[in-house]
C-alpha cells in the first residue's frame, strides 16, 4: 500500500485527535516500517489494521467508523492533491464512474508498483449506480467513505447499501447508490 496513505492517516489522527494520540498508537503499534511513512513508499497495509485498532482501543470509536471516517477525509486530499481528477465532472456517479479507468491508470503511471483495488461501476440511471470493489486487502470501509466523501464534495445527497460478496482471500463489496 503506498504511503500517502499512511502518512494522510497520521495526519488525520494528529488534525483529529492530536500529536499525542499519533505517538501513542504508532508507539503500541509493531510497526516494520517504524511509523515512518514516505508518500512514494510501500507499506504492508497490516500496518494501516494496526494503527487504526489501537486508535479505535484509545478512542473508543469502532474500526469500521474510523476507516469510514478516513475514507472521507482521504477525499478531501485527494481533492487538494490531484484537482485534475475532478475537473470536469460534473457528479459524484460521473467521478467513480473513472476510478478505474482514469484514475488508476494515471496512478499506475506513477507507482506501477501499486497494487490497487479494482472498481467495476454501472450507472443504470440518473439516480442509481452500481459500484463493486474488489480487493485482497480489506478495505471496503475505506471505499465506502470515499464514496460518502465524494457525494459530499459533489453537494449529492447519495444513500450507499453495501452487499458484502467476499470470498475467502477477497474483499468484494457491492455498493448501490441511490440519489435522493
Amino acid at each position: 500500500m503506498k504511503g500517502i496513505v499512511f502518512s494522510e492517516f497520521i495526519e488525520l489522527v494528529e488534525d483529529k485527535f492530536g500529536y499525542e494520540m499519533a505517538d501513542e498508537i504508532i508507539e503500541k503499534s509493531n510497526l516494520p516500517s517504524g511509523g515512518a511513512y514516505t508518500s512514494v513508499g510501500t507499506y504492508d497495509h497490516r500496518e494501516l489494521l494496526e494503527l487504526v485498532t489501537h486508535l479505535s482501543q484509545a478512542s473508543g470509536i469502532a474500526v469500521e467508523d474510523l476507516v469510514k471516517t478516513f475514507g472521507e477525509y482521504l477525499l478531501e486530499r485527494f481533492v487538494v492533491g490531484y484537482p485534475m481528477f475532478f475537473e470536469n465532472v460534473a457528479s459524484c456517479f460521473e467521478f467513480l464512474d473513472t476510478i478505474e479507468n482514469k484514475v488508476h491508470v494515471e496512478v499506475k503511471k506513477l507507482y506501477p508498483e501499486a497494487e490497487l483495488p479494482t472498481f467495476r461501476s454501472k450507472i443504470e440511471s440518473d439516480n442509481r449506480m452500481l459500484l463493486t470493489y474488489q480487493s485482497k486487502r480489506p478495505f471496503s470501509a475505506l471505499a465506502f467513505g470515499l464514496i460518502k466523501g465524494s457525494a459530499t464534495y459533489f453537494k449529492e445527497n447519495i444513500s450507499i447499501d453495501m452487499q458484502d460478496q467476499s470470498t475467502d482471500g477477497l474483499t468484494q463489496v457491492l455498493f448501490i447508490l441511490t440519489k435522493s
